[in-house]
This record gives C-alpha cells, structure tokens and sequence, in this order.
C-alpha cells in the first residue's frame, strides 16, 4: 500500500514487489531497444519528449494531486513541481537540435578531425520520493534525448506518482524497451540496479549512505556513475542583511515541504548585532503557518512524507535537546483532532546551537532550524563549511565584499545571494562538493557530459 501522510487511513495505491527476475526482463528489454533508438536520431528523440511535455502538461492537475495525496507537500507546490517537469522535457527536447562535438585542427593538412558524442547504452535510474516528478524527469529526458535507454526505479512511498508520469512518454508512443518502469525495494531491485552487468551507468539521488553503497557498486563493475546526496545548507544573515528577507528566505527554504528538500536551509547563522532581531521576526512567522492536508486551501505546510521520516524527525529534536541546545518553538504533534490521522509535527527553531551538534552535522530532513550566533563574518564563513557536506548556501548582505568573499570561500556547489538556499534553476548546472555528490552535475548543459562519452574521430582521405 502506498498510504497518504496527511490521513494514514487513505490508500492512494498498490505498488508491486517486483522480483529480480522482472529485473532481469527490464534490463534486457532496454538492452534490446538501445540500437534503434540510438540510430533515431538526436531530432526524433527530442520529438518525442515535446510530445510527452505536452501529456503531462494536460494531466498536471491530475499528476500534481497525486503527489500530494502520496508524499504531502502542498497542492501548489506539485503543480509547481509538476509544471516544472514540463519544462524540463520542453528543454532537453530542445537538445535533440544541439551540437553534439567540435572540429579541432589536425596536424595533419590532409586531415580532418573532430569530436560526437556517443550514448552510454542503458542507465540505471534510482530517484527518492521528495520530488517524485521533477527528479525522475531530470534523469530520464536527458538520458534519451542523448540515446541511451533506460530502466526507471522509484522510491516506493511515491512509486504510484511516478507510475504516471511513465505513463505520459507511454501514451506519447515511445518505442518497447526505451523506458522501463520498476517498483519493488531498494535491497532488491536498487540492488540489482548496482550489479547488473548490463547496466552500463547508473544516476542516483538519496542518502549519503546509499549514495555510497551505489558508488562503490558501480565502481567495483567500471559502470559510469552519478550520486546526489543530500546537504546541511546554511544561510548567513550578516549585520547589514535586509532581515525582513533573510527571514523570508529562511522560512521558505528551511520549511516549504516540510524541509524535506535536499537543498532546504537548516542552520541559520546570525551575526550578533542582529540576531535578537532576527530571532523575534523568525519566530513570529513560524508561528503563523498553517499546518495540515496540502490538498486544502490556505495550509503552507503539510504533513511528513512517512512514519518513519516522522520518527527521524523526531529522534534529531530530542538529540537537539539533550546536547543542549534550547528548543524555542515547535518540534511537537499538533494538538489538532482533524491532524491525529497524519505524520504531522509542528516546525522547531533550536538556539543555542554549536556547530559540533548532531543538529548542526547530520541531515535531518525535516522542518527544524538551527540558529547559530557569531561575532564576525569570517566565523560565519568557518560554520558554514564546517560540515561534511557541500551542497547548498546562502547569504543574506547587501555589502558586494561580503558577497565576493562567500562566493569565493564557501564550499558549496550551488551559491545563492540575498535568495534562500532551495532554488534550482532547470538550465543551470546543479550538484554539490563534498558528500554531497560524486562531482558530476545535473541539469542544464552539464547533464551531456554524464550521459554521453566523447568520441574523437580522424578522417583522412
């Protein structure tokens, strides 16, 4: 059963086991298809992802509810993310009519020599379930668009979203074999994801410690790999900020879906001249939001995606509490009869916070801020890095040497000024340093260098 967070007693769908076996059919069917479908042509292959951005366009509403009822984030943000998804298919479209290589000049006169790029063959595809279309889309247009084929595994707790999506570039007329779809668990069908020899490269977007596992798995075999892995992304809000945006900024990336975003903000860092009014603006506006089913009108915030996301959260607040920090809000069940049926909890601001913390360290993936007081920019500077991971990060300043200097010195992979920290552009590279991806991007332009190899060509007459 594939159960709706907002009302555990709601069943949005059934979402089959499959087998390694229903592995194996899915892997050889894509393996099947790859020839032909390479040899449509980059044009062919963009047609037809004009044609599915055009079926998911049309079933937006119905796609976009899907999502709510199966992993809660709020009705506007699915149409937004599922609109989004239309874009992304208009865009790589496009690519199908792109350059795919370069002349360089031989030393040779007689000669003539450039590059093409050529498909990977066929792509394993493991997306997580807090961006059930955007994600899933992101991997799957360029992959084809490029010529490979694919074999597409969702999370299961969001497996029912995906299933129509899949059904778009279905109806769209895509060949047999082009585009495979399977459920079933990460130990089994993630697994044989990673072993299978006639996977030829695999992206992935989850935990760090999957991340790994897929990593070592796919080196251990030589398959080309790909690993987005989550971030502990910090905003600075610097003695000059415009607070009223820095706040704004903060609660929009640390909160929007539940701070169930891999680039969501969770520790604030407050130069000591403005934190107290910092603090009291934060903490009046997270007092406002409303919590409850994203299909209802008016609610900005919705349920966890699952019990055990729920749990998670939890278990990162009491940490939060016993290493001392003071929690000044939140972190609690709603004390609503209507919220009793959901994975509800109501959004937690800590202070008091060092960065040594598991607060400060660990991804937590749910609506908690950390906030973290500073006496100078180069300490904020300090904080920010000092994490494992290198994702995402911003700041709030309206000095141009304080924003060189975080542009410079910061150790992320995306860098936002005077913006919140979740915000992807579709055409713009997207990854992180550190543990927070494998170093390959996504999206954009930067997605041909994963999904194609340069193949350089000598002709002579």
């Amino acid at each position: 059963d594939s159960i709706n967070p907002a009302d555990k007693n709601d069943v949005v769908g059934k979402v089959q086991q499959s087998s390694i076996e229903d592995l194996d059919k899915s892997v050889a069917a894509a393996k099947q298809a790859k020839k032909n479908w390479k040899k449509l042509g980059a044009p062919a292959r963009g047609n037809y992802l004009h044609i599915v951005a055009d079926i998911l366009e049309a079933n937006l509403n119905e796609i976009a509810e899907s999502m709510t009822r199966e992993m809660g984030k709020t009705l506007p943000e699915a149409k937004g993310e599922t609109a989004r998804g239309v874009a992304i298919l208009r865009y790589y479209a496009g690519e199908g009519m792109r350059k795919t290589g370069d002349v360089i000049p031989s030393t040779d006169p007689e000669a003539m020599m450039f590059t093409t790029r050529a498909p990977l063959g066929v792509v394993g595809v493991i997306t997580p379930w807090n961006f059930p279309v955007a994600i899933p889309i992101w991997k799957i247009a360029p992959a084809l668009v490029y010529g490979n084929t694919v074999v597409f595994k969702p999370a299961t707790e969001t497996a029912v979203t995906a299933a129509k999506v899949v059904e778009c570039f279905e109806k769209a007329g895509l060949p047999n074999g082009v585009l495979n779809f399977i459920t079933g668990s990460g130990s089994v069908i993630g697994q044989g994801i990673i072993d299978h020899e006639d996977i030829d490269a695999i992206t992935f977007t989850g935990s760090e410690q999957t991340g790994r596992l897929v990593g070592q798995g796919a080196f251990a075999r030589g398959a080309k790999y790909q690993l987005e892995m989550g971030g502990k992304n910090p905003v600075i809000v610097a003695e000059d900020a415009d607070l009223d945006k820095a706040v704004d900024g903060t609660i929009s990336g640390g909160l929007r879906s539940t701070g169930q975003k891999c680039t969501a903000t969770s520790r604030v860092i407050i130069h000591e001249a403005v934190y107290d009014e910092f603090k009291a603006k934060l903490l009046e506006r997270v007092k406002e939001i409303k919590i409850g089913s994203g299909l209802e009108d008016g609610i900005w915030m919705g349920p966890c995606a699952s019990k055990s996301q729920l749990d998670t959260v939890m278990h990162y607040i009491q940490k939060g509490k016993e290493e001392g920090a003071t929690l000044l809000y939140g972190g609690e069940t709603p004390d609503d009869k209507e919220l009793e049926n959901g994975f509800y909890i109501t959004p937690a601001v800590f202070e008091g916070v060092s960065s040594e913390m598991m607060i400060a360290q660990e991804e937590i993936f749910g609506p908690v801020l950390a906030l973290i007081k500073v006496d100078s920019f180069e300490k904020a500077i300090e904080l920010a890095n000092d994490t494992k991971y290198g994702l995402s990060a911003s700041i709030y300043t309206k000095n141009i040497s304080k924003m060189l200097a975080f542009m410079e010195d910061i150790d992320a992979g995306l860098v936002r000024i005077n913006a919140e920290s979740a915000g992807v552009e579709l055409q713009a590279p997207f990854g992180g340093m550190k543990s927070s991806s494998s170093g390959s991007r996504e999206q954009g332009e930067a997605a041909k260098e994963f999904y194609t190899a340069i193949k350089t060509v000598f002709v002579k007459g």
